[in-house]
Order: C-alpha cells, then sequence, then structure tokens
C-alpha cells in the first residue's frame, strides 16, 4: 500500500494557469489605481484593491488551519475513519504557513500603508480613532503594536503545527512494526495546538482580521461562526481532493463508506452554520441591542441583501436538500458539486462579511474578485500537489490504518 501520487501534467499546468490568472489581476489592479484620475474613483478602487486580497487571503488561510484543526480533533477522538486519507489534510495544514503569512503579510500592509486622502485607512478604522469614544475604548486590544504583534504570532505557530503534524505522520512510517510512541506524540502535540486554536482561531484571530473592520459592533458568537464556516469549506476541500486521487487511481483503500462520511460532514456543519447564522441574529434582536442592528440592517436590507439571503439558500438550503438522503453523499459526482458550490458559497459568506464596512454600497464581484480566487484556488492546488507528492499517500505503520481500511459507516 505503498503509493506514491505524482502530479499529473494537466493539474500542475491547470495551477499555474490560475496562478496567472490571479498574478495578471493584481497587477491590472495595480495599474489601474495608478491610471485612474478620478479622486473619488480611485478612493473606491483603492479599498476595494486591499479589500479583495484580505477577503480572499483570509478565507484560504482560515481553510489552511482548519485542516490542521480536524488532524488534532480526529487523532485525540482516536477517530480511525480519517486514516485512509490522512495524507489529504496533512498537505492542506502543512501550507498553512504559507496561506497563513501572505494573509498576515496583507493584513499587515493594509494597517500599515493602506490610508485615504485624509489620511484615515477606510477598512480598518481603529487605525486612526481621533475622537470616537468607542474606538478609544477599544484602542488597547485594537491598536497597531498589538493587532501586528498578535497576527506575527498567530501565523508562525499555525505554520509550526501544521508542518509539525505531517512530520510527525511521516515520521511514523519508519517506526518499528506496532509501535504507538509516535502515534501518542501525536496526541500531545494535538493537544497543545487545540489550546492554540482556542485561543486564535476559536476567539481572537476572526475577531481582528474580520469583526474589527466594523469596529462598533461585536457579537459573542462571531468567531464560532467564522469557524463553522470555514470549517465546512475546509471539509469540503478536502473531499475535493479525495476523490481526485481516487478517481486518478491512488487512495485504493478508501472506499465509499470513506466519502459517505465527509458528506455526513459536510451535511452536518452547514446545520451548524445555519445555526449560528440565525443565532447571532436572533440574539441581538430578542436581547433587545439597537446599537448592533446596524451590522444586519446593511446586509438585510441594503444592498448586500442579495448576499445575505443567496448565502443562506446556497449554504443551508442546497446542503440540506441534497445532501440529506444516504445515496446522494456516496455519490461521486453529487458530493463533488455540492463541495465545490459549498466553497464558493461560503466564499461569498466572507465577503459579506467584510466588504460592507470598507466598501458600502459600492460593492461588486467583478474581474478583479473572481480572478483573485481563481490565483489562490491555483496556489491551493499547486502548493498541495506538490506536498502529496512527497510522501506515501497512505500513512504507514498507523495503529487505526486497519480500521480505516474495514471501515463501515
Amino acid at each position: 500500500m505503498n503509493e506514491r501520487f505524482e502530479v499529473p501534467a494537466r493539474l500542475r499546468n491547470t495551477s499555474l494557469v490560475l496562478l496567472l490568472v490571479g498574478a495578471i489581476t493584481l497587477i491590472a489592479g495595480m495599474i489601474g489605481l495608478l491610471n485612474c484620475s478620478d479622486p473619488a474613483m480611485a478612493e473606491t478602487s483603492h479599498t476595494r484593491f486591499w479589500a479583495g486580497l484580505l477577503h480572499n487571503s483570509v478565507y484560504f488561510a482560515f481553510i489552511a488551519i482548519i485542516s490542521v484543526f480536524i488532524q488534532a480533533a480526529s487523532s485525540l477522538a482516536h477517530g480511525g475513519w480519517i486514516v485512509a486519507y490522512r495524507r489529504v489534510p496533512e498537505a492542506i495544514g502543512a501550507n498553512a504557513w504559507l496561506f497563513g503569512g501572505i494573509a498576515a503579510l496583507v493584513v499587515i500592509l493594509t494597517i500599515l500603508v493602506f490610508k485615504d486622502h485624509h489620511g484615515h485607512n477606510p477598512i480598518f478604522h481603529w487605525v486612526n480613532p481621533e475622537g470616537d469614544k468607542v474606538l478609544i475604548g477599544k484602542s488597547p486590544f485594537l491598536n497597531k503594536g498589538m493587532v501586528i504583534g498578535f497576527t506575527i504570532v498567530t501565523v508562525t505557530l499555525w505554520g509550526f503545527f501544521g508542518r509539525k503534524f505531517r512530520a510527525l505522520s511521516i515520521a511514523q512510517e519508519s517506526a518499528p512494526k506496532n509501535s504507538t510512541k509516535g502515534y501518542f506524540k501525536f496526541m500531545i502535540w494535538a493537544a497543545l495546538f487545540l489550546v492554540v486554536f482556542a485561543l486564535t482561531m476559536m476567539s481572537t484571530t476572526p475577531w481582528i482580521w474580520i469583526m474589527s473592520i466594523d469596529a462598533h459592533w461585536y457579537s459573542t458568537l462571531f468567531s464560532w461562526y467564522v469557524f463553522a464556516s470555514s470549517l465546512v469549506g475546509g471539509m469540503s476541500m478536502i473531499l475535493l481532493w479525495v476523490v481526485y486521487l481516487k478517481n486518478n487511481g491512488n487512495l485504493s483503500i478508501v472506499n465509499k463508506e470513506h466519502i459517505h462520511d465527509l458528506g455526513k460532514f459536510m451535511f452536518a456543519i452547514s446545520v451548524f452554520w445555519t445555526y449560528l447564522w440565525f443565532a447571532q441574529y436572533m440574539l441581538i434582536w430578542y436581547a433587545n441591542i439597537p446599537e448592533e442592528t446596524t451590522y444586519f440592517i446593511t446586509r438585510q436590507h441594503g444592498p448586500y441583501s442579495i448576499l445575505f439571503y443567496g448565502g443562506f439558500i446556497i449554504n443551508f438550503c442546497m446542503p440540506l436538500i441534497i445532501l440529506m438522503s444516504r445515496p446522494s453523499k456516496r455519490n461521486y459526482f453529487t458530493v463533488t458539486t455540492m463541495a465545490l458550490i459549498i466553497i464558493f458559497g461560503h466564499w461569498l459568506d466572507f465577503y459579506q462579511m467584510m466588504m460592507p464596512g470598507p466598501l458600502g454600497e459600492h460593492w461588486t464581484i467583478g474581474w478583479y474578485e473572481i480572478g483573485l480566487l481563481a490565483g489562490f484556488v491555483g496556489l491551493m492546488i499547486f502548493t498541495v500537489s506538490k506536498t502529496l507528492s512527497k510522501a506515501s499517500l497512505v500513512p504507514q505503520n498507523n495503529p487505526l490504518l486497519k480500521e480505516s481500511v474495514i471501515h463501515i459507516s
């Protein structure tokens, strides 16, 4: 079962084309900013340029770190179901340093470099509180030094654990047969990572990178909401790679039971996301907090309403209807199609979370947004496929490998 993955030329070329599209889009966006003569239009375009980079980099960084979380959580739960295709989340998580690093760079540059003609930051308004009592009150937490320092530490830790998990898994292959030393060592590191994950992804990082864009508003459920959106997107990304490898002749030990499990996770997490989608809204209404309703008024009744309600249809109604039945979760075409829809649907969800603050009514999803999305997709394909090719697709000597092979839902 020593399966090795060789990156097909077609996959490599596809990733390079998408990367080229992303690079051209970024360069074209820069040129457009330099050649824009209308001051008002230039300011909107400038904001759109940075906001688009922030949106895509944060979304893909969260998908990458979710793969590290899935490894840690399944290991501590002694989950054998994931072992058959464990190399996939390992490969995605091993590149958390790259996607997290890009997000960190964009966040830091947005804070330090981006200003309008008044000298204010149109995305992170807390950078220039200037008499705003609410922002001044939050300045001990929302300030340049704190945010930049926390961002660097967070991404460093994410990258470390992503690569550490990959290294520990590969080291298990050369361990003596039936040895469990590496298995329990992994569990220790998994427990440590979950502490880091709780202090970053499950709390502070979504506050700093996303919620602080609307710095006058806050929600105690926000990090859970972002986590659920990222988790279902990350699970869908894993499924796409598993199905691709299976169709490519690899992962012979993966069967429909494993695909069924991934389909169940996509279905269940979509329902969990919807619970948080409603709970965040309902609690503000139920608790009668009028100063916080502005966040939802902009999205529910303004120009973003199509994304607000469209996201509900894409991210809840479609998974609920299509993935509810057992046969649909075992059909390769159905789960693959739904995975693509879910990843794009939650990309839209991140868009409506992040854009109303900086762009207001002047939002658009055009060539720039789609081009950047293509670039990040290409980077994901290129890096993950390259990582997958460096080791066997079957985690040899894993104590739960046999359980995974004979797995029945």
